[in-house]
């Protein structure tokens, strides 16, 4: 089989495997995509690997405003190219957790921008914005073996200011990054439980489930 190179024939591979019935599916875990193909995550992955990685290829496919080539994108895009404005652009118009975690886990956290990136979108007020910020600190924590335990302190105090946020997928977010950061070594373990316990202690609703899970978790290493 040929590499897929342009949108089109993407998307007409895509409709060939695509089934629309799961969005029921996708709607139980919380995922309720409005432009739907009905592609599982193991499919997308299989056409990234037959499609040739371009930045404007992944933007164009992430025009489409369709969610599955959203996920694609995230993975055909270069994160040595992407500029800032387009990371931007993207959290920007990202409605759901799956989309946000993809662009974090596979292409945000090996882009050069990704800290500058970070520190930012955790102070916007957009759910999905804050959730990229800290999933993509999660997504650093275990795919970068070489950075050092500073960049990781740092986060640790963008996690304490932002554990005020009760919404759903903002605080699960900054969760996954303090559990991250916490099994990266024993360093960084004991200043994760030391920022969980103060974490915990600022006493608000989100605040404690964030703190006091991620206790749970790290206290079991």
């Amino acid at each position: 089989m040929h590499d897929l190179s342009t949108r089109d024939e993407i998307l007409a591979q895509m409709r060939a495997l695509g089934n629309p019935s799961a969005r029921e599916g996708m709607e139980r875990f919380g995922i309720q995509p409005e432009n739907l193909i009905g592609l599982s995550v193991p499919q997308i992955r299989l056409i990234a690997r037959r499609t040739v990685r371009s930045q404007r290829l992944a933007e164009e496919l992430w025009a489409t405003d369709i969610h599955d080539a959203r996920l694609l994108a995230s993975l055909v895009a270069d994160p040595e190219v992407i500029s800032e404005a387009t990371m931007d652009k993207w959290v920007r118009e990202t409605n759901s957790w799956d989309v946000c975690d993809a662009c974090s886990c596979n292409l945000f956290d090996k882009s050069p921008h990704a800290w500058k990136k970070i520190r930012h979108w955790a102070g916007d007020d957009r759910e999905f914005v804050r959730r990229a910020a800290f999933a993509t600190v999660a997504a650093i924590a275990v795919h970068d073996k070489t950075a050092p335990d500073s960049v990781f302190i740092k986060a640790l105090s963008l996690i304490e200011k932002y554990s005020f946020d009760d919404r759903n997928f903002a605080r699960k977010g900054i969760n996954w990054a303090l559990r991250s950061i916490g099994k990266r070594n024993p360093v960084l373990r004991k200043a994760a439980m030391a920022c969980a316990e103060r974490v915990r202690d600022q006493n608000t609703k989100a605040s404690r489930w964030i703190g006091t899970d991620a206790l749970r978790e790290l206290k079991q290493r």
